[in-house]
């Protein structure tokens, strides 16, 4: 199978809701899938500075992202049980750290620094499907699961910190 088609040259690609159709490139459909792919590269450049501990987590995420992008074209099996396995990693990492009691500046160790990057985008990601929910069926499920992933990434960015003993530079 080629990886070109050469079907998207004239500004126009694929996707595939429950049946295919054929969208511009700047429809709010692809928009939102780019910024959680984005978002999803972003995760696979942090696991790639964290220690082997963490990157399954990470990788499970990642899965997770994918599923976000079916549940906008087609089908998922991204549920609430998702939001629930980071709400409870955020509560289990949280009670490993000292009490967050200022904003902080992105950044300290590599793999934070990398962690808040993915924080920031993940927002972006979220704001593209909340625009996009105005204009297509968008199951609530993804809107929860961007928002709870941008709290995850905040707080485990403030763990790698603790973790690697560097720290945080309150605002």
């Amino acid at each position: 199978m080629k990886i070109y088609t050469r079907t998207g040259d004239k500004g126009s690609t694929q996707i595939y809701a429950d049946k295919a159709v054929r969208v511009d490139k700047d429809d709010l459909v692809v928009q939102s899938y780019g910024d959680m792919d984005e978002l999803n590269s972003h995760i696979g450049l942090l696991a790639a500075h964290v220690t082997d501990k963490h990157k399954p987590m990470l990788q499970d995420i990642q899965r997770n992202l994918f599923q976000a992008g079916f549940a906008i074209s087609a089908s998922s099996t991204l549920t609430q049980t998702d939001i629930e396995n980071l709400e409870s990693l955020i509560d289990n990492i949280t009670r490993q750290m000292p009490p967050n009691t200022s904003f902080v500046l992105p950044g300290g160790s590599k793999a934070a620094a990398q962690a808040h990057v993915c924080r920031a985008v993940c927002r972006r990601a979220e704001r593209a499907v909340i625009s996009l929910s105005k204009h297509y069926d968008v199951p609530e499920v993804v809107h929860a699961y961007l928002n709870r992933l941008s709290d995850f990434l905040f707080t485990f960015a403030r763990f790698i910190n603790i973790e690697a003993g560097v720290d945080e530079v309150p605002v």
